[in-house]
Parts: structure tokens; C-alpha cells; sequence
């Protein structure tokens, strides 16, 4: 067996969540929901967690539904960039 056999190609994480804030420079912030089964009671439960992504195009907008994928840290808190915009945020002026 060769290196090249032996290697195999990571995946990437993907996620998908609701853009939360678009202030700064390229990045935006993003907030996936997930539902988990409380251990003792057994009600679900929503839990949010606030991801830092890259947005090289600045091209996201409040509300908008994105997917997102891991890559690697390109600051103290980015480590994840842009892949899609899902959804398109309806705009109220």
C-alpha cells in the first residue's frame, strides 16, 4: 500500500443556521438551534449556539438562512466560512 492509499479525505462539518449579526468586516454571526431531550424530565428542549463565520463576499444580510462549513481558524474565534445562502431575508423599509 502506497501514502496516497492510506490517506483519506476528510468532510468537512456542516451546519445551517440564522444570521444574527453582520457588523463586521467579512465575518458574520450566526445562530444554529438544535432540540435536545432534557435527561430526567424528558421535555425537549431548544439550544442555541453563536458561531463566528467568514463571509468573504459581505453578502449575507440579517436573517438570512445560511449553511456553513468548518475550516481552519483564520482568527481567535473564526473557524467556520460561508458556503450558501439558503434563504434570502425578507426586507421591511
Amino acid at each position: 500500500m502506497s501514502v496516497e492509499e492510506e490517506r483519506t479525505e476528510k468532510v468537512a462539518r456542516t451546519t445551517s443556521g440564522r444570521v444574527t449579526s453582520n457588523k463586521m468586516d467579512k465575518s458574520i454571526v450566526v445562530i444554529v438551534e438544535r432540540k435536545v431531550k432534557h435527561p430526567v424530565y424528558g421535555k425537549i428542549i431548544k439550544r442555541s449556539t453563536k458561531i463566528h463565520a467568514h463571509d468573504e463576499g459581505n453578502e449575507c444580510m440579517l436573517g438570512d438562512e445560511v449553511t456553513i462549513r468548518e475550516t481552519r481558524p483564520r482568527s481567535k474565534t473564526k473557524s467556520w466560512e460561508l458556503v450558501s445562502i439558503d434563504e434570502k431575508a425578507t426586507q421591511l423599509n
